[in-house]
């Protein structure tokens, strides 16, 4: 009988495709919108796990200043001394490695191509903070960093513009008034969602960067790695403590100096992202209440036009709950095909939409079931109420029905 009523409701769709369409457009549009939003919302939050992992994992950033920049106008905070690195790394429990940074901006240049890149000067614990391996060459010797030798590995954005997306190791190319040798490339991180193009750089001894372009021995960043049996928080307050102690700063007087974990503003910048997609989702899903009641509508529009239909059904012997199950089983249709459709549509508009935001594509299984089931209970919630009027119909009323 099932398999009859089925076939019943199929007809009746058939037999009005237009207004069939227009009646699951809101359905096709709500599970679209949710599954394309929540799909790309994940994928966005794993594309932030990820670049901040590319920064490394137990690592703080020590900065001068209040936050990022220099918070406020006064004057500019002071940088920090070449001994406060080793100060942090011999005298803070559960630091494994401290790499000071200086940097500048300048201009590479090399059988006339020119690219402006950043310059950070730092040391080889520098890549034992945050490990970046290398696509060919090598790392720095302790000789040339403790002579300040010219020489770099640079980031693939910098290899493709200056050196024609040719090999660089082992050549020579002008930054700034420096001629620089490149013993080493880095391999690809690409871009990162809150700090640039992360390749396009020029990683030097950082004496070499003190000496031929800051001018200075400060140290305008540090990035410290922390012992994983350690708590960050701990090791982060035991370097606070320190720095005050070293740069002066009186009880009652607020630091002069950031520290950063990497972990927080992974937590903080997954936290804001999941948010904002579950407010877009949340709004999206309007779409499927809308839907709805245009299914309901339509059945109440189809219950009218076939109460004659109805009554001869009843007059012959059909029960009610035949009739309610045929009107219930055609809405729970209606609603799942565009269900299918939605899902369809959102796969189209995810493969679109990933390379443009440059994150990974991934098919969300329980997502995808999740929004069909809920298209199918709609066409149950919203369908029940004109299924039971035409159920209720008296066979005598409905047959007099013109």
């Amino acid at each position: 009988m099932l398999g009859t009523i089925f076939l019943l409701a199929l007809r009746s769709i058939r037999r009005h495709m237009l207004r069939s369409f227009l009646t699951i457009l809101g359905i096709v549009i709500g599970v679209g919108a949710v599954v394309a939003m929540t799909t790309l919302g994940k994928a966005t939050t794993a594309a932030v796990q990820q670049q901040i992992s590319a920064l490394g994992t137990n690592v703080l950033q020590i900065r001068p200043g209040q936050g990022f920049g220099r918070g406020g106008g006064g004057p500019r905070p002071p940088d920090f001394d070449p001994s406060d690195v080793t100060a942090i790394a011999q005298q803070i429990a559960g630091v494994t490695a401290v790499a000071p940074q200086a940097q500048s901006t300048a201009t590479a240049i090399y059988e006339g191509a020119n690219w402006s890149t950043t310059i950070n000067g730092t040391t080889s614990d520098y890549f034992k903070v945050q490990p970046w391996p290398l696509a060919s060459g090598r790392y720095f010797t302790p000789a040339e960093e403790a002579a300040g030798k010219a020489v770099c590995i640079i980031g693939n954005t910098v290899r493709s513009n200056l050196f024609r997306g040719g090999g660089a190791v082992g050549l020579r190319f002008r930054i700034g008034n420096v001629s620089c040798d490149v013993i080493g490339v880095l391999s690809t991180r690409g871009q990162a969602g809150f700090g640039g193009d992360q390749d396009d750089v020029v990683i030097m001894p950082i004496k070499a960067v003190q000496r031929r372009f800051t001018g200075s021995t400060d140290v305008r960043l540090m990035l410290v790695g922390v012992d994983q049996a350690y708590s960050t928080s701990q090791v982060q307050a035991s370097i606070s403590d320190l720095l005050r102690e070293r740069r002066r700063i009186t009880d009652g007087r607020e630091d002069n100096f950031n520290i950063f974990d990497t972990k927080q503003i992974s937590d903080t910048l997954t936290g804001t992202t999941t948010l904002l997609t579950g407010i877009v989702t949340a709004v999206a899903a309007i779409s499927l209440v809308v839907g709805g009641i245009g299914i309901m509508n339509i059945m109440l529009v189809s219950v009218t036009e076939r109460t004659r239909e109805i009554g001869i059904r009843l007059a012959i012997g059909a029960v009610a709950n035949e009739v309610l199950l045929q009107f219930l089983v055609e809405s729970i249709v209606l609603s799942c095909l565009g269900g299918v459709i939605g899902l369809l549509l959102a796969q189209v508009v995810i493969a679109v939409a990933t390379p443009l935001m440059q994150v990974p594509w991934t098919f969300d299984v329980q997502i995808n079931v999740v929004a069909f089931i809920i298209s199918g209970l709609i066409g149950v919630v919203f369908g029940y109420f004109p299924a039971r009027r035409a159920a209720s119909l008296n066979p005598i009323d409905a047959l007099r029905h013109e």
